[in-house]
């Protein structure tokens, strides 16, 4: 019963990933944008599907064709810029907080059978994960799967904590940034509202001297 349980939970947070496919024309880039928190392991997996003209349907794989992965961080700096295949998985720790960009590009050529032809990319995202070798832990015996498992588990409550902790900083910072704007429209209206009674006062002040200049009172 205990194994099942955290199997569940196992299968649970699993579940929280990013999964998606888009279409791409040949040597276009498609760019996806992940807010990941520090020193967290991102693993994406993907796959490429080619255009068949003939059958007017996606075909299981795409051989001769590459996909060049390139992952920048908040700073524009660099982290991963790598050549594939036209299935694959690649992997990378963050080591700063922030909006990291996610980019694949295919390597064809004017060469390739079907250059020019549509792509479909199911791309698979997972941020924090430390996937369980299932065929090691059945490998294992009862109880030294439960400890695998558990261990396995708190790697995971660790990666939510953290989540948690990157979740609160922008909260945070959130927070701040509306306090300054909310000080700034306030301060804002307030020399508006000085400068129409400003306005106001000299317009007076300017009638009343032109009604004197012409004698009217």
């Amino acid at each position: 019963m205990k194994s099942q349980l955290i199997g569940f939970l196992m299968n649970f947070w699993i579940s929280f990933s990013l999964a998606l496919y888009f279409h791409s024309g040949e040597r276009e880039e498609k760019c996806i944008i992940e807010d990941i928190p520090s020193d967290t392991l991102v693993v994406g997996n993907y796959k490429v599907q080619r255009w068949d003209i003939h059958k007017q349907d996606f075909l299981e794989s795409a051989p001769g064709l590459g996909m060049f992965v390139t992952v920048t961080t908040p700073s524009a700096e660099v982290l991963l810029s790598k050549l594939y295949g036209p299935q694959g998985t690649f992997s990378f720790t963050s080591y700063l907080s922030g909006e990291h960009i996610i980019c694949l590009e295919s390597n064809s050529t004017r060469f390739v059978a079907f250059a020019g032809s549509k792509l479909r990319i199911h791309l698979d995202i997972r941020v924090g994960e430390h996937f369980l070798d299932e065929s090691v832990v059945q490998a294992k015996d009862k109880v030294n799967e439960v400890n695998f498992r558990l261990e396995h588990l708190i790697e995971q409550i660790h990666h939510i904590s953290k989540e948690q902790n990157y979740e609160r900083e922008r909260e945070e910072k959130f927070r701040k940034t509306s306090e300054e704007t909310n000080s700034n429209i306030l301060w804002w209206a307030i020399v508006q509202t000085l400068i129409l009674i400003s306005i106001g006062i000299w317009q007076i002040k300017s009638l009343r001297d032109f009604f004197i200049s012409k004698k009217l009172v």
